[in-house]
């Protein structure tokens, strides 16, 4: 009879086992009911967290995508401005190169008429100073010519002075001869007249 009794112990002891096991699966099952809850409001969370970040970032992506385009505009713009300046340097390059090339032609050409301006001056010069020579060698002759003249024109007036003073001379006294004969021969007439001349 004794197994009868260890069974019977066995028995209660089995009941006890039951009952612990129970209150351990009801906490065991609060706990879980717990740990699902926590989960469900961690769930919640970080739903509302994925929510939130989603929502950053597709805010994020569309500023990303409006920086984006901007900075494609922008891209463009700046090329567009490299293009036209670049356009426009080689614009004014090509101005200023035929500027360049203008002015060194009309520099040539001024180079050029100064040279002959120059050459023509010095011809001038060289003439204006054969012409002074000349004119002072013509004027130096013509001016032994005129002393000449003079010196014969002198010589001319003196003769021509001595001849009519001898001439006057000899007029002179002819006119003197002539005059003391007609002086006599009215002093005849007068004295045939019976008229004293020296009365007269």
């Amino acid at each position: 009879m004794p197994p009868k009794k260890k069974g019977k112990g066995k028995a209660k002891k089995g009941k006890k086992k039951k009952s612990g096991e129970g209150n351990e699966l009801e906490e065991k099952y609060r706990r879980s009911t717990l740990d699902v809850t926590v989960l469900k409001e961690h769930l919640v969370l970080r739903r509302d967290v994925a929510r939130q970040a989603q929502a950053c970032s597709q805010e994020l992506q569309t500023r990303l995508s409006t920086l984006e385009h901007k900075l494609g505009a922008e891209r463009e713009d700046r090329r567009d401005i490299n293009a036209d300046l670049t356009r426009q340097y080689k614009t004014m390059q090509t101005e200023m190169g035929v500027k360049v090339h203008q002015l060194e032609i009309e520099v040539s050409k001024l180079q050029q008429q100064l040279t002959l301006c120059q050459e023509a001056l010095q011809r001038e010069r060289e003439s204006g100073e054969q012409m002074v020579l000349e004119k002072d060698a013509t004027i130096t002759e013509l001016q032994g010519k005129i002393d000449n003249m003079e010196t014969d024109y002198e010589k001319i007036l003196h003769d021509t002075l001595d001849s009519l003073l001898s001439r006057l001379a000899e007029k002179r006294l002819h006119w003197q001869d002539e005059s003391t004969e007609l002086q006599l021969e009215h002093k005849e007439r007068l004295l045939d007249f019976g008229l004293n001349p020296l009365d007269i």
